[in-house]
């Protein structure tokens, strides 16, 4: 869905369908304005909340607010039923202006049963609003999950703003007429929590509804089900003594430069990138990939688009996925493979092959909880280390990371440039986080997208002691050290490939060893030759003495605590690497420039390990391994508390 943010914000219009609970409108009730919210909606993994907490977003986005999303998920298909793991929630925040994170604390949380309730609510703030589906809270339920006492009734909920509601016996009244049995019609108590929050939020419905009709458009009953259940949620919420108030929250105009904009999740920008970096080098992009959470979502995408040249090859196991995609770029494609961690431990030998190829070829690591198969939905940072050294012998690989969702467009055109200019394997490190998450995307001009067309080798590039005019396939460009890309059945362009160290220009076996020794050094040298933008600090007043370095997903929560420091009349630099394997040129300067160096990781420390040993800077580190990003206030205090030990 896309929005103009030049162009004047639609007003939002009230459901077509008169009183579908057949009450009469009450007066218009009062509307607040409020700068920003955050609402989390929670039930069982088979109620619905990813599509509800989606379509909430995409409305959202249509309406021109700044959002950020949070969904989290069990890993099982379906959980056991009303269990706290089975848990599934999706949260969002959206404002009035520019915002980083999906919130730290959720305003509102919509409950579906009393294991949603007992999973959220120490995360809610003191005043929260908490909707609750009264239908589901059974001696039963309640019972599963450890409650003794009904919650709603014993006053332990006295803090917070409570507001009870038969979402289940709602729904099936709103569909009586529909013919659908009383289970299937109890299956759409998502959309009347959706349209309850719609109304409450004022947010656009016809977009919804359009989007019910075409996925149900098969079945044509179950779409007009539903759209009535929205409806009849809205109603409620219009005609409901329990809701005196609805709020409004205007677009965020001006947080963005005028544009076309919408809402994206990170794997479906980075698709999108690898679309754009193949149409860029003018070549045929190719995905040989194994489906693994949370990466399968590319493949799904890739897989869509053979229009612009993309074929995908699902693959039986990691390592076939990879021999495929090397096998691609041996022929002449933009190859990349799609993986998390455990699928990159088992691809380690091809990785390490087609550094030995010396063949462009992207290797997109979306990081998860681990080790093993660990945390499957859960967000984690802790690959670098194995991106930067988890294959035998030398082979040092190129990595980029991604910032947010809609940077992981950019990040994936800048790994598809470093592979095809310096012919190398590139490892591309997202996670969880991003990969679900979402936010605004301005849609790029194509014309501002970089020119990655490449030369392949066409003739014979090296003449012998005899004069015989031969083709060399390690005869190295000397600005980038890259070797000629030779596409198969050029003729005269025959030459040897495998995994054995190859001589010096000719790529022969070789096993001299004052050869190894140059080519180990040689594919070194050409990695860190590879030209990156030096690192930018953001330090508005120049005095701060302690800086704060992040990588990847941490962007957001970082910037969000910078900011609250920075409001509280605090001084604090930032900076934020997108490079790790090269660090940008200037990085040691930056670093040595200030008393101390906070780096915040989703990992036990493994950045600030690089820094140290690298740059012999006292990087200390500040990590969280708990499966979620980290929140800015716990950020902002833990920076707080290093600038203070200074």
């Amino acid at each position: 869905m896309t929005s103009q943010v030049s162009s004047p914000t639609t007003a939002v219009q009230p459901p077509a369908l008169g009183d579908v609970l057949g009450e009469q409108r009450s007066p218009a009730k009062e509307t607040k304005r409020l700068d920003r919210v955050i609402i989390r909606f929670a039930g069982d993994s088979g109620d619905g909340m990813q599509l509800t907490g989606d379509r909430f977003t995409s409305e959202t986005a249509s309406f021109g607010n700044d959002l950020s999303t949070l969904p989290n998920f069990p890993a099982e298909i379906r959980a056991p039923a009303g269990t706290l793991p089975g848990v599934s929630s999706f949260q969002l925040h959206f404002a009035d202006h520019d915002i980083l994170t999906p919130g730290d604390a959720p305003n509102v949380l919509v409950a579906m049963n009393p294991a949603a309730l007992k999973a959220n609510i120490a995360d809610l703030p003191r005043g929260a609003e908490i909707i609750v589906n009264t239908d589901e809270f059974t001696k039963r339920a309640m019972a599963k999950v450890g409650y003794e006492a009904n919650p709603l009734e014993d006053g332990s909920l006295e803090a917070y703003a409570i507001h009870p509601v038969p979402l289940t016996t709602l729904t099936v009244e709103a569909l009586k007429d529909s013919g659908l049995a009383r289970k299937d019609a109890e299956r759409a108590k998502n959309m009347f929590a959706l349209g309850l929050l719609s109304w409450m939020y004022h947010r656009p419905t016809e977009g919804t509804e359009s989007f019910l009709r075409k996925k149900f458009a098969k079945k044509p009953d179950i779409a007009e089900a539903n759209v009535t259940a929205f409806r009849a949620g809205w109603n409620f919420g219009e005609t409901t003594e329990d809701f005196a108030v609805n709020y409004e929250v205007q677009p965020a105009s001006s947080a963005f430069p005028a544009g076309t904009y919408r809402n994206i999740s990170g794997n479906l920008a980075l698709a999108y990138g690898l679309i754009a970096a193949g149409k860029q080098a003018d070549l045929p992009l190719f995905l040989g990939s194994y489906p693994i959470t949370p990466a399968s979502d590319i493949l799904h995408e890739l897989s869509r688009h053979k229009n612009f040249g993309v074929r995908t090859f699902q693959a039986e196991d990691e390592i076939a996925a990879i021999g495929a995609a090397l096998g691609a770029s041996f022929g002449g494609a933009l190859a990349l493979t799609t993986t998390s961690g455990p699928g990159v431990a088992l691809k380690s030998e091809t990785i390490g092959l087609a550094v030995s190829l010396e063949l462009p070829l992207l290797i997109i690591d979306i990081q998860r909880g681990g080790p093993s198969t660990g945390l499957p939905t859960k967000t984690e940072q802790s690959d670098l280390l194995q991106a930067m050294y988890g294959r035998n012998g030398e082979a040092p690989v190129p990595i980029v990371a991604p910032a947010t969702p809609a940077d992981c467009f950019d990040a994936a055109i800048e790994a598809a440039r470093i592979a095809v200019t310096y012919r190398t394997p590139v490892f591309l490190l997202s996670d969880g986080y991003l990969a679900n998450g979402s936010e605004p995307w301005r849609i790029p001009d194509p014309q501002d997208l970089p020119d990655l067309r490449v030369q392949f080798a066409t003739g014979p590039n090296h003449t012998d002691a005899d004069g015989t005019e031969s083709f060399w396939p390690y005869l190295r460009d000397p600005e980038t050290l890259a070797r000629p890309w030779a596409v198969p059945g050029t003729p005269g362009l025959e030459h040897r490939i495998g995994g054995i160290e190859k001589q010096d220009g000719t790529g022969n076996i070789s096993y001299d060893p004052a050869n190894h020794d140059f080519m180990v050094r040689t594919r070194q040298a050409k990695i860190d030759g590879i030209t990156v933008p030096d690192v930018v600090v953001d330090d508005p007043s120049g005095e701060a003495r302690t800086l704060v370095l992040g990588w990847g997903s941490t962007y957001g929560p970082i910037t969000a605590a910078v900011r609250r420091i920075r409001a509280e009349g605090g001084t604090v630099a930032q900076a934020h690497l997108r490079h790790l394997n090269p660090f940008p040129r200037n990085l040691g300067e930056v670093l040595r420039a200030y008393d101390s160096v906070v780096v915040p990781e989703m990992n036990l420390g493994q950045l600030a390990h690089l820094l140290r040993a690298k740059y012999l800077v006292d990087a200390r580190s500040y990590t969280q391994v708990t499966g979620l990003p980290f929140k800015a206030e716990q950020l902002a205090r833990a920076i707080v508390e290093e600038t203070a030990n200074d």
